[in-house]
């Protein structure tokens, strides 16, 4: 009995340290996740500010080609960019101080904006301000000037009303259970605040709260003013309870972010904790000796368990945060692959997609090795097969499993594999992750499958990014490519053609006239006939409208005689529709300059116009006269 009551003392006091222990650990892991949530909104906010700026100069760009800001073409583009990211609506701020609305009004800014001291700023994003025509909207601007002949001719301002954020942007720290802040440093100015839904005030206006104690209301403004990173505890007049309120500055203006949490739900994990650590000790009390034996097997087990849950959800987050942004930093998507390939064990992991606008892509990451390469699209094909199929994972951990549904030459060094399908909004299959090679043998699918969702957000912000672009390197009219994507495809042309090169340079004849004589929509007619057969005869990514009416085709491992008869037809078929052109055609065996290339080709075309001209000269010369 002696020895037992020593043996339950001991048990005791030890589970009571232990349970302390926990409690802190829980209770430093509760505040450090106020600091993660409020991080992960920060940084949302900033990466959608960020986008829209992209998107706004993206629109901008496009903007400066037109002539007319009231074009009915010109708002239906913009239309389609209205409600991008945090933005609910686009506005034009022009010189006369007047700003052009969506729905084509035309309102009265002065006295509310300048436009000189606008432009003046370049690009930047407004502190709190009320709509020109409603006082009782809040909002902020998001403004990018409109260049023309070195001067700024108009501001686009993408508009985001403080009062609704756009569908798909979601704020919700702690799944809703937290109120979120966004402060304006200067000022004590509310931008956002979910605690208050509907109303936009003042932090200072809101009076001092009733702080815990340790805390008072001048460290929390002065932490807000100064652009401090921490928190303060205060009773809520709302709930009557304490309130976390973490803030931290943000890269955007003099902007604060902020995070008020219930203590219930700030420790609620640690809570949790706490009422089953006391009821084991309870148990404890009653039942010391088998207490003690199944204790040390089921908190052996538990927190094994629960390091590897805690383990997956690092992973799964890290490689997460990896490609959020993969799209245009594609250093990030190696890193992912080898945080999964760490994750699972594994010796080889790659991804591949099924094809977007630069066509298929793979990256393959070998532990090894550490090497970075493109993987053989053999393996991933009849993956694909397999899973348009109907089969939702591939999992074969032998030489022979592998084998029974693979022909054996197409798996050369693969003795186990898992694999699953990557779908799109839509569910289509758009890419394939897998893995092989594993060293712990039966590694389960849902690990590989935990990550199947940030693959997808990768392969749809890639996607997203090269839509836009595509869509800036288009010319509207004829649907060619235009001057800014030729003088980007130029400068790498000599590395990616190093054979026989031609270059065709073609300018319309008589466009200049057609405008003035028939209208511009005549003129636009032509352009878009003259575009329509080049393409027919000269298929291919390297055809450009670079002007008004000049054309540029590259034609790569061509045949000279081919092309001279390509483009002699192509005359003939224009003529036949009184649409004339003229052609210059230079063949290169081996290019040294591009520029110089398309600098013969345009000469020649000038000595064919000047013919064509002197041509006509003669022919009216020559007409009888009545």
């Amino acid at each position: 009995m002696l020895v037992t009551s020593v043996m339950v003392i001991v048990i005791v006091t030890l589970s009571v340290v232990a349970t302390n222990h926990i409690n802190q650990l829980e209770e430093m892991k509760s505040i450090e996740r106020l600091y993660k949530e409020a991080d992960n909104v920060a940084d949302m906010i900033e990466m959608y500010a960020q986008s829209d700026r992209e998107t706004l100069e993206v629109l901008a760009a496009v903007i400066e080609e037109y002539d007319d800001l009231y074009s009915e073409e010109l708002w239906s583009l913009l239309d389609s960019y209205s409600s991008v990211g945090l933005m609910s609506g686009i506005e034009l701020l022009l010189p006369d101080n007047t700003v052009l609305r969506q729905d084509g009004r035309i309102v009265d800014a002065e006295g509310v904006l300048s436009f000189e001291e606008e432009a003046a700023m370049g690009p930047h994003i407004s502190d709190r301000e009320t709509d020109i025509e409603d006082p009782e909207k809040y909002i902020v601007r998001h403004c990018v000037p409109i260049i023309r002949n070195g001067r700024t001719a108009a501001i686009l301002s993408g508009i985001i009303d403080l009062g609704k954020m756009p569908e798909g942007v979601e704020l919700d720290p702690y799944g809703g259970k937290a109120a979120l802040y966004i402060i304006d440093g200067n000022t004590g100015d509310f931008l956002i605040d979910t605690w208050h839904p509907g109303e936009v005030g003042n932090i200072w206006g809101l009076g001092e709260r009733e702080m815990a104690p340790g805390y008072d209301s001048a460290q929390l403004k002065q932490g807000v003013s100064e652009g401090d990173s921490s928190y303060v505890i205060f009773v809520s007049k709302t709930i009557g309870e304490y309130l976390y309120f973490y803030y931290e500055p943000m890269q955007i203006n003099e902007w604060r972010i902020a995070v008020s949490v219930p203590e219930n739900v700030v420790f609620e994990n640690a809570n949790a904790i706490k009422r089953l650590l006391n009821t084991f000790l309870m148990l404890e009390i009653l039942c010391f000796i088998a207490y003690f034996l199944w204790m040390l097997h089921y908190v052996r087990r538990t927190i094994g368990e629960k390091q590897r849950q805690i383990e997956t959800l690092n992973y799964i987050y890290d490689v997460e945060k990896l490609l959020f942004n993969a799209h245009v930093k594609q250093e990030n998507i190696w890193a992912a692959l080898e945080k999964t390939g760490a994750f699972i064990g594994a010796e080889r992991v790659a991804f591949w997609t099924v094809g977007t606008s630069q066509g298929k892509l793979s990256f393959l990451w070998e532990n090894s090795t550490g090497v970075r390469r493109s993987c053989d699209e053999k393996y991933f094909l009849r993956l694909l097969q397999y899973f348009e199929q109907g089969h939702s994972e591939f999992a074969a951990y032998d030489v022979q499993s592998v084998r029974a549904v693979f022909p054996e030459q197409t798996f050369e060094g693969i003795y186990n594999m898992i694999a699953v399908p990557v779908g799109d909004v839509e569910g289509n299959v758009c890419g394939i992750l897998a893995g092989c090679n594993m060293l712990n043998g039966h590694v389960p699918v849902v690990l590989l499958k935990n990550m199947e969702f940030s693959f997808g957000m990768f392969f749809r912000n890639l996607k997203s990014l090269n839509d836009i672009r595509e869509q800036g390197d288009r010319d509207v009219l004829t649907g060619l490519y235009n001057r800014n994507r030729y003088e980007r495809d130029a400068a790498k042309m000599s590395e990616a053609h190093t054979g026989p090169l031609v270059c065709i340079y073609i300018d319309i004849n008589g466009l200049h006239e057609m405008n003035n004589t028939k209208g511009h929509y005549a003129g636009d007619s032509m352009l878009q006939t003259v575009a329509q057969e080049i393409e027919k005869r000269f298929s291919g990514d390297n055809i450009y409208r670079i002007g008004g009416d000049e054309f540029i085709v590259f034609v790569p491992e061509a045949d000279k005689a081919d092309v001279e008869s390509k483009t002699k037809e192509l005359e003939e078929v224009l003529q036949e529709k009184d649409y004339y052109i003229s052609v210059g055609v230079q063949y290169e065996k081996d290019v040294t300059s591009i520029d110089g290339m398309v600098e013969a080709a345009e000469k020649k075309m000038y000595a064919e116009k000047k013919r064509y001209y002197a041509r006509r000269t003669n022919d009216r010369r020559a007409a009888p006269r009545g």
